[in-house]
């Protein structure tokens, strides 16, 4: 068992005290079922709390500077409860895309070890629960003992919303209560995703004596405004997370003024530097196979890197749930923070790289829906059903290769919904560049909970229309669908002819709102309509543009 960080186990009033069997206190496996009925008042009291994953953030709030959020305010309620985040050490991680994958790669492989692993990430799909995992397991918390915890805080929480001007954020609240867990579960690492940025974060209260490592995945567009307008600017706000003589994972590949901004950081603070694309590093993806009709990447994995932290490793026929060359450089940039915190004294063994990189999936990346569950949604089985919550220029990309690794021939459709603030026109190009899809439907979906980001489907219409004719692909409006009926206008004579090599047009049109399951009907039957075939061409339907589009398919399954 490795060394752990010596803490001072203080504790406000009395108030919360550590668990007498700490590692095994009530964490449930599964989300979902009657659960959220025990949180009580705790779903209300946090409804009241400015959210800005539902009303959008403010302008150069994730900057180190004057507009950006106060740190000032996270501390001192963290101060209330205990300083809880100073009680284990941690892995924080920073990233435009792939910290969620990268994090759960990295939670499985120190599970796979042995070790207590708390992980705290955002956002959730179906239960703000899905946040915070404790033990060995990696399922959400049990209702219950979320709700015991926030019955404790509740009266530091109240105290500190009253002292700061009620300025306290829905996820400041609920960051400080994650740490908080980990302290009473006494976690033996704690991995760590930054909601937005890194150096503004709520979670960049981690100071270097509890900073295992840190990790910066990828740099890329999003959150432009609030991150200072350019990817420079993204880059210095990533790199705030990292801290004095602690090591720093970089994922990327970056291109090289975003790489050496990283560099810089960690130069002045002294920190090593682990690449996952230095040369040392290889990894390849052999073949896509497919375990009970679920597609995996079997991939090689080697890591030779020679310097002050030597790391090294071998992994032949990887077998990796979550798809894509994008995944694979997440497997890979988890599996160099592994062997990094080996080096530094923790054990890690090859065995448990392999079966945590092996045993992470994730719902909404890259996800395939199952016959049964096809079934639930109303479809017959035909067609393959993906979802995946890609919503940048970059994950676009990433879920174009998924689909024409998948699905290289047979018949594409795609459903998109997405929040207002994304860039709409790059991620319609990156998905009409790959394999061209025969049937698009826009939709809307709530965001948050809310619908003040939602971006209407006749404006994704338009944009979508747009990025075809920039790219020559003859399209026909088929204007609005009511329910899951095929639309009333003639397109029989749309399929191509046969003996002829010219595509049919693709047909574009829009859903109604909220995205429903009938979308999903609509948008099989006109696949058969579009390409001419039968039951037995059901080809693929892509449900995509946000996580909240995930998360509507995941409660259409529940219900």
């Amino acid at each position: 068992m490795v060394a752990r960080f010596p803490v001072s186990l203080r504790w406000f009033g009395g108030l919360l005290r550590a668990s007498s069997s700490p590692r095994r206190r009530g964490v449930s496996a599964m989300a979902g079922g009657g659960e959220e009925a025990q949180l009580g008042g705790f779903l209300e009291y946090m409804d009241m709390l400015r959210n800005y994953e539902r009303s959008g953030v403010p302008r150069g709030a994730g900057t180190d500077s004057d507009d950006g959020f106060d740190l000032g305010r996270m501390r001192r309620l963290l101060r209330r409860l205990g300083d809880p985040h100073t009680h284990y050490p941690s892995v924080h991680i920073a990233g435009t895309k792939g910290k969620g994958s990268t994090a759960a790669f990295l939670s499985n492989i120190m599970r796979e070890q042995g070790y207590n692993v708390g992980c705290y990430s955002s956002p959730h799909l179906l239960t703000i629960r899905e946040r915070i995992s404790v033990g060995q397991h990696g399922g959400p918390v049990s209702a219950a003992s979320l709700r015991d915890l926030f019955d404790l805080a509740k009266e530091a929480i109240d105290e500190s919303i009253e002292s700061e001007n009620g300025s306290l954020t829905h996820f400041e609240v609920f960051t400080a209560l994650s740490f908080l867990l980990f302290s009473r579960e006494n976690v033996d690492v704690a991995i760590v995703e930054a909601g937005l940025g890194g150096a503004r974060d709520a979670t960049n209260v981690i100071r270097n004596s509890e900073l295992a490592a840190a990790v910066i995945s990828t740099v890329g567009k999003e959150h432009l405004a609030a991150l200072g307008g350019s990817l420079q600017s993204i880059a210095v706000a990533k790199s705030g997370i990292i801290k004095e003589g602690r090591p720093v994972v970089i994922g990327g590949p970056f291109s090289t003024d975003i790489e050496q901004i990283i560099r810089d950081r960690a130069f002045l603070t002294q920190s090593p530097v682990i690449s996952a694309c230095d040369t040392g590093v290889r990894s390849i993806t052999r073949c896509i196979g497919r375990d009970y009709a679920k597609p995996y990447q079997s991939c090689d994995i080697v890591v030779k890197i020679s310097g002050n932290m030597p790391l090294s490793v071998e992994l032949h026929d990887v077998k990796l749930q979550l798809l894509g060359g994008h995944q694979r450089q997440n497997a890979v940039t988890a599996s160099c923070t592994a062997l990094c915190l080996r080096e530094l004294g923790w054990n890690v063994s090859d065995a448990s790289i392999r079966a945590g990189l092996e045993k992470t999936q994730l719902p909404g990346r890259s996800q395939f829906l199952t016959q049964d569950e096809a079934s639930v949604l109303g479809l017959d089985g035909a067609s393959t059903i993906l979802i995946d919550g890609a919503h940048t220029e970059a994950s676009a990309k990433a879920l174009s290769d998924v689909i024409k690794t998948v699905e290289p021939e047979g018949p594409v459709a795609v459903i998109v919904g997405m929040a207002s603030d994304k860039e709409h026109l790059a991620f319609a190009a990156q998905l009409l560049s790959g394999r061209r899809p025969d049937v698009v439907l826009l939709t809307e979906t709530g965001i948050a909970g809310g619908t003040a980001r939602s971006m209407p489907a006749s404006s994704l219409r338009d944009i979508w229309t747009g990025a075809a004719l920039g790219q020559g692909i003859e399209c026909v409006d088929i204007g609005a669908i009511a329910g899951n009926k095929a639309p009333n206008v003639n397109i029989d004579h749309l399929a191509p002819a046969a003996g002829t090599d010219k595509p049919a047009p693709m047909l574009i049109g829009c859903g109604a709102a909220p995205f429903s399951r009938d979308l999903m009907k609509a948008a099989s039957r006109l696949l058969r309509r579009a390409v001419g075939g039968g039951a037995a061409r059901g080809g693929l339907i892509c449900v995509t543009g946000s996580m909240h589009m995930v998360a509507s398919v995941l409660q259409q399954l529940e219900q």
